[in-house]
């Protein structure tokens, strides 16, 4: 296997390849050991945070943005989106609020206040 990636990591952006199979992979233009595993993890297991809105019931035309507090893999997306389209919530929501626990490991956060 042979992929080209840029990492995204910091804002330098360097184009990296990687080569191998398995967990036996080589790592070639990254200027940082950060970048090295950033290659090496979207090869073998790429998690995305996720970011949404939430509905806010009692408030006309109103949503919160929401994402999760940490990575997600990147085959449970369209599960966690179904997990935040069930939610709805009542103001007030302050930010950092856990407005859906414990997916996948992690929790979908409120990002903003709504009084």
């Amino acid at each position: 296997m042979k992929r080209n990636l840029i990492c995204i990591i910091c804002p330098r952006g360097c184009a990296m390849t990687v080569e191998g199979e398995g967990t036996d992979l080589t790592v070639t233009g990254n200027t940082c050991p950060k970048g090295k595993q950033y290659a090496i993890d979207e090869c073998t297991h790429p998690m995305r945070t996720v970011t949404s809105t939430v509905r806010v019931t009692n408030r006309p035309d109103t949503m919160v943005s929401v994402k999760t507090a940490a990575p997600v893999p990147k085959d449970a997306i369209f599960e966690v989106m179904k997990r935040i389209r069930a939610t709805t919530v009542k103001a007030p929501v302050k930010a950092g609020a856990v407005l859906v626990a414990d997916v996948f490991g992690t929790d979908v956060i409120a990002t903003k206040s709504v009084e």
